[in-house]
């Protein structure tokens, strides 16, 4: 076989990340990836240590491997171990790790650096514990000067405090466009969301509908949207509903917040659902005053739903919404007050339709200008060259 008929070789990659549930961002990152991968004509093996929701095309192979340990951070270094001898059985050409460790040859960088948050967020006494320790060295092993690992990165500012910390070589990273999830919501009729929306809820056909959509009740910020339905003047509050999507660890935090507000009766916790695009394509507002978001897909999937967006500017997309005029921005140091006032606001504001309108133009510019598989065609390109590399063929430019 010559070098050239070795330029499209099938190429095995190893798919590595602790946890999957299908509601998941990261998550289902990963599996869009591995399905583009796969259907370049490669072969794929997710390695995971829990599998929640249906398993992908039969053509992936899922491996979930056992992990043991009290502590959350001991499982993970025992799912590693377990992790390290399924690849010394079946060795890829490329792993791609969707959480930090060492050995990847990629990480895609779902989470926000993990040693700065640790110094600016946490006291010195967390910093003597156990599971910082694996934390902080699982991230040194990816980002540090010395590591060859390539790194797919969503915001350009999160590189900018990796490079602080661990003066990560500017080559090594590779910034993503925001992945549009236009089909999603192609070919779906607003007006007959809009319904479906209230109908699967029991609410009144002319309903205010906010949703906030995550896993994490405090970190997405669920609890400030709770305070400010509940601040809304009357008029407005007595027509307009929460329904929060998300498989929280316990929703019983969701209901006792809501309780405590006086505010339950308009606050549903919708748990993990399948139907978010119909969802948001329904609703009037998307509230996301996070505490801490590197990205957050869900704001691109809202834009493109047509959605006006209420956030906060720690949101690593947050300067998409306030280039296209989605919706508004809330500044940092975050103050409820201003959020309140913001919501009041949005839920009657004449330039509802101009958001509505802007968020989807914005998105298509970026989908016309970006390819929709970029983070398998990095992959399949590394791994190229890297089996060049290993045959003694030339690098591809």
């Amino acid at each position: 076989m010559n070098a050239l008929s070795r330029l499209k070789p099938q190429l095995r990659f190893a798919f590595i990340l602790f946890k999957y549930f299908p509601f998941g961002g990261v998550q289902r990152d990963m599996l869009r990836i591995a399905n583009d991968c796969l259907a370049a004509g490669h072969d794929v093996t997710i390695y995971t240590g829990e599998w929640r929701g249906d398993l992908p095309d039969a053509r992936i192979r899922v491996q979930v491997l056992p992990s043991s340990g009290w502590f959350n951070h001991r499982r993970h270094q025992s799912l590693i171990r377990q992790f390290n001898l399924a690849l010394q059985k079946n060795p890829p050409d490329v792993v791609v790790g969707f959480n930090r460790m060492a050995g990847l040859d990629i990480y895609y960088a779902a989470d926000p650096c993990f040693v700065a948050r640790a110094y600016e967020e946490r006291s010195w006494l967390y910093r003597l514990t156990g599971r910082f320790k694996f934390f902080a060295d699982a991230e040194k092993a990816v980002m540090s000067r010395q590591s060859k690992t390539k790194i797919l990165l969503l915001t350009a500012r999160e590189k900018v405090i990796f490079q602080q910390w661990y003066q990560t070589p500017e080559t090594r990273f590779h910034l993503l466009a925001p992945n549009i999830p236009w089909q999603k919501f192609a070919g779906k009729n607003q007006q007959d969301c809009r319904n479906y929306a209230r109908q699967q809820f029991n609410l009144p056909a002319d309903a205010n509908i906010i949703v906030t959509v995550g896993s994490a009740f405090v970190r997405k910020g669920v609890d400030r949207v709770i305070d400010a339905l509940a601040s809304l003047p009357a008029e407005i509050q007595q027509n307009t509903w929460l329904i929060a999507i998300g498989e929280y660890e316990s929703n019983s935090d969701l209901r006792a917040y809501c309780e405590k507000r006086a505010i339950a009766q308009r606050c549903i916790a919708a748990g993990g659902r399948n139907d978010i695009a119909e969802l948001m394509l329904g609703a009037d507002l998307l509230a996301h005053p996070a505490r801490s978001e590197l990205a957050g897909i869900v704001i691109m999937e809202a834009m493109t739903a047509g959605l006006p967006i209420l956030l906060t500017d720690v949101c690593g997309y947050a300067p998409h919404v306030s280039a296209a005029n989605a919706g508004c921005v809330l500044a940092s140091p975050f103050q409820q007050d201003e959020m309140n006032a913001a919501l009041a606001e949005m839920l009657t504001s004449q330039q509802r339709e101009l958001w509505k309108t802007n968020g989807p133009l914005y998105t298509q510019r970026i989908k016309e200008t970006s390819s929709a598989t970029q983070e398998a065609d990095f992959i399949i390109a590394c791994a190229i060259e890297k089996t060049n590399k290993n045959d003694g063929l030339t690098h591809l430019t």
